[in-house]
């Protein structure tokens, strides 16, 4: 006699994929609403499961019930993100995280003309942004403020208003980068790219270090995420307490 315990779940929140900055594939991810029923279908990953809705449809990648109670047990005294703006509408996911700041397009744009975003775009026909107020407020509660920019930013950046540690997380070479995805996809955790996305990833960030590499007070080469992820921790664990080369015009 043989039989399987299949696992079933009711959801006591809204989950979006898209605002979870911890899941390695946001396509990869499941999103849920408060009272949906989920089947758990894989839970070798001590992370990140892999689920699907009784209803049907593929599955899809949720966090596990340890990382859950792991970001509920982090508490944010030292570090913290600055949200972002944007002239979205809010969605219902969005009152679990505090990612966005909503407003009107028209308020955004007086901004941006004003200078009051260190970067802005628009996607999808929302505008988004990162406001120079956001980044002070952060800084002033006493925390240290995390901000993942594009490197055109760095520019406005790397003054004596911000001083910021600039870190750049470095594309491996190519063939570690295939066998990265390729481990990425047997696991479920990413789908697969293409040898030209992947080529292009790494000649893109390559062209990055070349024309920006002189903002950069630290380059780590993502060829292990564990290890990379190590390295970054010791590396501003360290910066506490060491001193650090700045401009002269940041003294003076």
């Amino acid at each position: 006699l043989s039989w399987s315990l299949q696992v079933f779940v009711k959801c006591h929140c809204d989950y979006d994929p898209a605002n979870d900055n911890l899941i390695p594939c946001k396509e990869a991810g499941l999103q849920f609403s408060r009272g949906d029923i989920l089947q758990i279908v894989n839970q070798e990953d001590v992370n990140w499961w892999q689920a699907r809705h009784v209803e049907g449809g593929s599955a899809g990648l949720i966090p596990s019930q340890l990382l859950e109670e792991k970001r509920k047990a982090f508490v944010k005294k030292d570090v913290d993100l600055s949200p972002a703006d944007t002239s979205r509408k809010p969605k219902s996911a969005d009152r679990e995280n505090m990612m966005y700041a909503f407003t009107s397009r028209s308020k955004m744009e007086a901004d941006i003309k004003a200078g009051h975003y260190l970067e802005h775009g628009e996607y999808d026909g929302n505008l988004y942004g990162t406001k120079n107020d956001s980044i002070h407020e952060v800084v002033e509660a006493g925390r240290i403020c995390i901000l993942d920019v594009s490197p055109q930013a760095l520019k406005v950046l790397r003054t004596s208003e911000f001083l910021p540690y600039v870190v750049f997380i470095k594309a491996p070479e190519f063939e570690v980068l295939k066998a990265m995805n390729r481990s990425g996809v047997e696991a479920g955790v990413t789908k697969h790219r293409t040898d030209a996305e992947l080529k292009r990833t790494v000649d893109e960030s390559a062209k990055i270090q070349r024309v920006y590499g002189h903002y950069f007070d630290l380059t780590i080469v993502n060829d292990d995420l564990e290890q990379a992820y190590r390295k970054l921790k010791s590396s501003l664990e360290e910066l506490k307490g060491a001193q650090q080369w700045v401009p002269v015009g940041w003294v003076f």
